[in-house]
């Protein structure tokens, strides 16, 4: 279903620099196949624009809860070989580096769909781990998580900014310098940033909180679909000033 972003007020357009597309997808949460299809409909899209620079933005959350976290990194890893790419950290990954350092944290990870990411690197978990069994789980982990991966979530950015756009996991904390933003609220917020009506420094792109349908606003543009509960990854594309959401 198509979401155009058409103008609600007579403010001015958020706008990119000319010459450049942007791609952008949020909260793929091991949705291999749903990823698939969406780099099908963007390499049907890049044969239409010409000599614009095309970037790839996806805005975090790529494991968890679905089924293929692993694939999904390694779909992630071979689409930047081939197209420029900027991938931000989701709340989800920041999570999994704390059940790395604490295995402790493994029973909070399960509420969270880890159990599902262990699955993909082919562990399986006992259904109620003691603590030594929960450090062994981790431990296994570590070793399985294959050095690539590691580097990409290593690597992971907490925003990223292009023309009038500001690319972020969750939101911000409205009314705090984009500059002075804190880590933690670029990848937790909701609802302080998603009640909040007042204009931003940018047109905020975000996901992390599911809704129905993109939900494109004039201070901000949430794409997160809830792609694991309902099939629906949305794929976000921005030219000009003009908004689509797949």
């Amino acid at each position: 279903m198509l979401r155009s972003s058409r103008a609600k007020n007579s403010a001015p357009k958020p706008q990119l620099p000319d010459g450049i597309r942007i791609y952008a997808i949020s909260d793929i949460h091991g949705c291999s196949d749903l990823l698939r299809t969406m780099f099908e409909v963007i390499d049907r899209d890049l044969m239409t624009i010409g000599r614009r620079r095309a970037l790839h933005v996806f805005l975090g959350d790529y494991i968890d809860r679905g089924p293929d976290s692993s694939g999904t990194i390694d779909l992630l890893i071979d689409r930047a070989r081939r197209h420029e790419s900027i991938f931000l950290k989701g709340n989800h990954e920041e999570f999994l580096f704390e059940v790395l350092r604490n295995p402790e944290m493994l029973q909070n990870w399960r509420q969270y769909g880890g159990l599902q990411t262990l699955s993909s690197y082919g562990i399986q978990p006992p259904l109620n781990p003691t603590g030594e069994e929960q450090k062994e789980l981790i431990d296994r982990l570590a070793l399985a998580i294959p050095m690539h991966h590691r580097m990409f979530f290593e690597r992971l950015r907490t925003r990223f900014v292009c023309g009038d756009f500001f690319f972020v996991h969750a939101g911000i904390k409205p009314g705090l310098p984009l500059a002075s933003q804190r880590e933690e609220d670029l990848l937790w917020i909701r609802d302080e940033f998603l009640l909040s009506e007042r204009k931003h420094e940018k047109y905020i792109i975000h996901g992390h909180t599911p809704v129905r349908e993109p939900d494109i606003r004039p201070n901000r543009a949430n794409i997160d679909t809830g792609a694991y509960a309902t099939g629906n990854l949305t794929l976000l594309t921005i030219q000009g000033h003009q908004l689509l959401a797949l």
